[in-house]
């Protein structure tokens, strides 16, 4: 079997750090192909903090809620082709190819968005950054997966969540460190050319996978590189196994490099693998991972924080979490599992998802009321809804006027206080900052606005680890090799469509029903995702990759599955020992 038989309890994090000394060859092909999970993280969290100084330059940004949720969602937009295209050429041109094209792609991105003078061209560059980071997202952990040893596969694909994470981190203390350049944004957007460039020139000196190799009948080329990858007595019997998976393969499909999408489907293991695969990356984005980080500082924001800075330095810490979660997730990946990390986790997102619907639900029914002393303070200025209305007023229906749009200045002695209901422009903002106060003008001063915050940071330390990693790691091994670019670009696209539809509707969401009945929404869809994690998704723990499709042929629907896959590989284990 390809990789053989190890023993499934031993760490995986171990076994990494003995392989940087014993085998840095490994590492090296690891971490230049996650360098495009890096690009990922980075671009689609950037847009977060970018987002609230593209609204300061640009007016149309600032009073379009489409439009906002435009500039960030087209990028999922690009993914979601990139995704189908990516499993595609991957499989017809190689999964090192794929790289370099989603490299020049993120590249070209950056350029665009940099240079760009209106929301027009601004939105062009992020179809172009989305076009990268579909690709990356299947093919770089692809690659990665077939160029490891199958004890610390899990282990090293992980890393490739570490970097998407890590890169989301990245691109918070970029967002900090150009709030007071000139240019903000632009630099914020176009510095993501640098790891890009880097990468195309790193791949550009390594190898193509293995596998894809032999697969494509270049033996010599793939022997040589296994050779290299794996210890001298593991080698051949890796040779040997992945042969004969190979031929099995074109003995049963033929050598044509068509693929016959209707018998795919009705092939079993590919059937069942796409299921659970597809499945999972769907409900990875239905829990709502993507507003969080897509939204974060403007949901920090929401809950009662001012500033654009204060908001920028407070996300920063969830990104952090989530970085940390993906160190989490490749310590216990290849030790607890995929499945019951997947559980682990999911219970602690509706955990959180509850607290979050909670928080704002009290932020947003006990906001301030708005005063007319403080209100007639600056009368000139004041809402003409306001102005006009036979009832008592709160910041939070101050902010909800459109004609024109408003804003609240806080009372100068305690922002909790009553305060003024103005007409919402830079003008006013200024005035109200010359007094001392604070200016809101998307969510409304809260003594919970605490509270919002541990709720998202408990919502990242439970999603990160297990439905941040997993949905990915499990897409990179559980398909056939014929099938698995193909494959994994269908999960991803199925991945980039769900974040597509979650990203373009969480503003309006908000709007529409408010943010806790949003959260609300994320917690119905998390239930729905634990119980399908329950019942259709295999572990594939230790198990090699060509083992995964003979345990999907004989695997039924039912929960203790587990066990059943512990003895298959117990007697495999004893059967290939000689």
């Amino acid at each position: 079997m390809e990789g053989g038989i190890h023993e499934i309890n031993a760490s995986s994090l171990k076994e990494c750090f003995s392989l940087a000394w014993r085998n840095p060859y490994v590492l090296q092909l690891a971490f230049s192909a996650g360098i495009g999970g890096l690009l990922f993280g980075y671009d689609t969290g950037v847009i977060s903090g970018a987002l609230l100084y593209i609204r300061d330059d640009f007016s149309s940004v600032d009073k379009k809620t489409w439009l906002q949720e435009s500039i960030v969602s087209t990028a999922a937009a690009g993914a979601i082709i990139g995704a189908a295209i990516g499993g595609w050429a991957s499989d017809r041109f190689g999964r090192k190819t794929s790289i370099l094209a989603a490299d020049f792609l993120f590249f070209t991105g950056a350029v665009i968005m940099a240079s760009a003078p209106n929301p027009a061209l601004l939105i062009v560059g992020r179809v172009f950054v989305g076009l990268g980071v579909g690709m990356a997202s299947m093919t770089s952990p692809l690659y990665i997966s077939e160029a490891s040893p199958a004890r610390v596969r899990g282990a090293l694909v992980s890393t490739n969540g570490f970097l998407i994470t890590g890169g989301q981190f990245l691109s918070y203390l970029i967002n900090l460190a150009f709030t007071k350049a000139s240019g903000t944004w632009r630099w914020m957007l176009g510095i993501a050319a640098v790891p890009a460039l880097l990468q195309f020139i790193l791949m550009f000196l390594l190898p193509e996978s293995p596998r894809w190799l032999y697969r494509k009948r270049r033996e010599e080329e793939a022997e040589s590189i296994l050779r290299r990858i794996y210890s001298a007595h593991e080698v051949e019997g890796e040779i040997r196994a992945l042969k004969q998976s190979v031929e099995a393969e074109i003995e049963e499909e033929g050598s044509s490099e068509k693929i016959n999408f209707i018998k795919l489907l009705k092939t079993k293991t590919v059937r069942r693998g796409l299921i659970a695969g597809v499945g999972l990356q769907v409900f990875q984005q239905f829990v709502g991972i993507n507003t969080v980080m897509y939204y974060s500082p403007t949901i920090v924001q929401l809950a009662g924080f001012a500033s654009n800075q204060t908001a920028l330095t407070l996300s920063l810490v969830t990104s952090g979490l989530n970085a940390m979660g993906s160190i989490v997730s490749i310590y216990f990946i290849d030790r607890t599992g995929r499945k019951k990390l997947l559980i682990i986790s999911l219970c602690g997102v509706i955990l959180s998802l509850g607290v979050l619907s909670a928080v704002f639900h009290e932020t947003t029914s006990h906001s301030p009321s708005i005063s007319p002393q403080e209100t007639n303070h600056i009368s000139q200025y004041t809402c003409p809804d306001h102005r006009q209305a036979s009832t008592i007023w709160d910041c939070m229906k101050c902010l909800k006027a459109s004609s024109p749009d408003c804003g609240f200045c806080a009372a100068a002695a305690d922002k909790l206080f009553p305060g003024a209901c103005l007409i919402s422009n830079t003008s006013v903002k200024d005035a109200c900052h010359g007094e001392g106060r604070l200016w809101y003008e998307r969510g409304c001063p809260s003594r919970y606005g605490w509270l919002a915050l541990i709720g998202l940071a408990l919502y990242i330390i439970f999603f990160s680890p297990g439905m941040g990693t997993v949905p990915w790691i499990l897409n990179s091994e559980i398909y056939p090799l014929r099938f698995r670019g193909v494959c994994g670009g269908m999960a991803a696209t199925a991945n980039w469509v769900s974040n597509l539809f979650v990203s373009q509707s969480f503003l309006s969401l908000t709007e529409a029903i408010g943010t806790s009945w949003t959260f609300m929404i994320f917690g119905l869809a998390s239930v729905a995702a634990l119980f399908f994690v329950l019942i259709f998704v295999p572990e594939t723990k230790g198990l090699p990759i060509e083992e995964v499709e003979k345990m999907l042929e004989q695997r039924v629907l039912r929960f203790k599955f587990r066990m059943k896959r512990l003895d298959h590989i117990k007697n495999n284990s004893d059967a290939a020992t000689p």
